[in-house]
């Protein structure tokens, strides 16, 4: 072969490889892996010191769906110190523009919030207990890591519904049960999972007052996460706040979820899939408290309401905020001051509810300019109660209040004494051969209608016009915790729980 012929297929071959190369796409070219989206500021940020990470695929507002690497994700934490995973996960480039777009579900909510309830939350605060807040701290830090992957982190969901369950049995409680919820199957799927408590509602079931915050943790050094902060604190404080409420006896005429979710550190995965499910079953949750992070106090003020429009409520928001007004004004002896910060994307697990459709609110132990600059300990292995201002639980334990409030205040107390009892309103109702039996002991009030709910608070059954005894048979449904909730002929309501063996 000539020299000059194969100098020019040399050049022809250079520029079919120039060409192809053209026609390649950014995330062709680069690796590209994690779609999702973040603050249009970090995203930025990311493309200017990192032109090879990133690719900015949509933008809204102040947010932008992105196509990023493995180490944008690391990257992220040390250029913006951003609270949780600082992105969130989408499976493609269609979910990750439309998540920026916020293409929320719309529901008809008519739930009215108020405060009537001082007597049950003077009591419940008097039997809250930092300390119980500072030895449940230890204990989850004490697995060392609660990384989703890791076996701890699995050990500690199914340890702390062991405790739950022990809470439940100690204050003779069958309203309760507690269930680990299976994310092996969701999009983004996990080995752990996440932990739910129910407290089934006295007269209306079917309306759930969610609380939650994440149990795993994350670090650098996955292998060394202990979390004490981020976000054994949160936990700590719902289970403290439920505590109480048993204490006291409060039975809520509403359904009380109390959560951990799983795998929010990586992108809420956990709260996603249940948030998602909730909303495709129709489950009428009318509020969303989400409590991650309590404990680092680095601002001049005590709680900080986040309040970026992607995914926090502001009525709900503002309902808190009368909480502490309410209970912890400047002239009380326990006054608690609060302000509002930004996070910039929706940054913790009531993102998803939010997406859904529910009411949300996320109050934050400090702003995040003061969170960004001070709290040293984020997301290292240093996450410990003894390196806290303080080295105590004392600020988790203002929160622990505002938990306590806002549970009595939105599901408020039953007008029934105790747990329902159908037999003393003259019936009797109970799981028998695979049915659902009823009967009345007299003829003085017929049942109206007649629904069942599962444990996610799916109606799964109705009837109308039962009269005053029956049996309904449930070989259709699975094994499992049921809600049965019945209208009687003079309008009043009674539920009781039955499990299906």
């Amino acid at each position: 072969m000539k020299k000059n012929t194969l100098i020019a297929m040399l050049l022809i071959a250079t520029l079919f490889n120039i060409n192809a190369q053209d026609n390649l796409t950014v995330s062709q070219r680069l690796n590209l892996t994690i779609y999702g989206n973040m603050s249009l500021e970090d995203a930025e940020t990311i493309k200017e010191s990192h032109p090879n990470e990133i690719e900015i695929l949509a933008t809204s507002n102040d947010e932008a769906a992105v196509h990023i690497s493995e180490e944008a994700t690391h990257i992220l934490h040390e250029l913006r110190g951003t609270h949780g995973p600082g992105y969130l996960k989408a499976s493609n480039a269609v979910e990750a523009i439309k998540q920026i777009r916020h293409t929320r579900t719309e529901r008809k909510q008519q739930m009215n919030f108020t405060i009537t309830e001082g007597e049950s939350v003077s009591n419940a605060l008097a039997v809250l207990s930092q300390s119980n807040i500072e030895n449940q701290i230890i204990e989850l830090q004490n697995y060392g890591t609660r990384y989703h992957t890791m076996p701890a982190a699995q050990m500690a969901a199914v340890d702390l519904k062991a405790k739950w369950e022990a809470m439940a049995t100690t204050y003779n409680r069958d309203d309760i049960s507690v269930r680990l919820v299976d994310h092996s199957n969701a999009t983004d799927s996990t080995p752990m999972n996440s932990v739910i408590m129910t407290i089934t509602g006295a007269e209306l079931p079917d309306e759930f007052v969610i609380i939650g915050g994440h149990l795993d943790s994350t670090s650098g050094q996955l292998s060394n996460a202990p979390g004490g902060d981020d976000d054994a604190s949160g936990i700590s404080v719902i289970t403290e706040a439920t505590r109480a409420l048993l204490e006291i006896g409060f039975v809520p005429k509403r359904t009380i979820e109390v959560m951990a979710y799983a795998a929010e550190e990586v992108g809420l995965w956990g709260s996603k899939d249940i948030a998602n499910q909730y909303g495709s079953n129709n489950v009428n949750v009318v509020a969303v408290g989400q409590f991650d992070m309590s404990n680092f106090k680095s601002s001049p003020k005590d709680v900080y309401f986040i309040n970026d429009s992607n995914a926090i409520d502001p009525t709900l928001t503002d309902f808190f905020k009368s909480l502490l007004d309410t209970y912890h004004g400047p002239s009380s002896n326990d006054a608690i001051t609060y302000g509002t910060t930004a996070c910039g994307y929706g940054c913790s697990d009531h993102r998803f509810w939010f997406e859904n459709g529910y009411k949300t609110a996320f109050p934050f132990e400090s702003s995040f300019q003061d969170f960004q600059n001070n709290n040293w300990i984020y997301h290292s292995t240093s996450d410990r109660m003894e390196n806290v201002p303080g080295a105590d639980a004392s600020h988790s334990f203002k929160f622990a209040k505002l938990a306590v409030e806002y549970l009595i205040e939105v599901s408020k107390k039953s007008s029934s004494l105790s747990t329902p009892d159908f037999s003393k309103e003259g019936y009797e109702l109970y799981v028998i051969d695979n049915s659902l039996k009823y009967e009345s002991q007299s003829f003085s009030s017929p049942i109206k209608s007649l629904k069942i709910f599962d444990i996610t608070g799916k109606r799964i059954y109705k009837e109308k016009e039962l009269g005053n005894a029956g049996r309904i048979s449930l070989s259709r449904f699975s094994k499992g915790v049921y809600v049965v909730s019945i209208v009687l002929e003079n309008k009043k309501q009674l539920s009781k729980k039955v499990v299906l063996k």
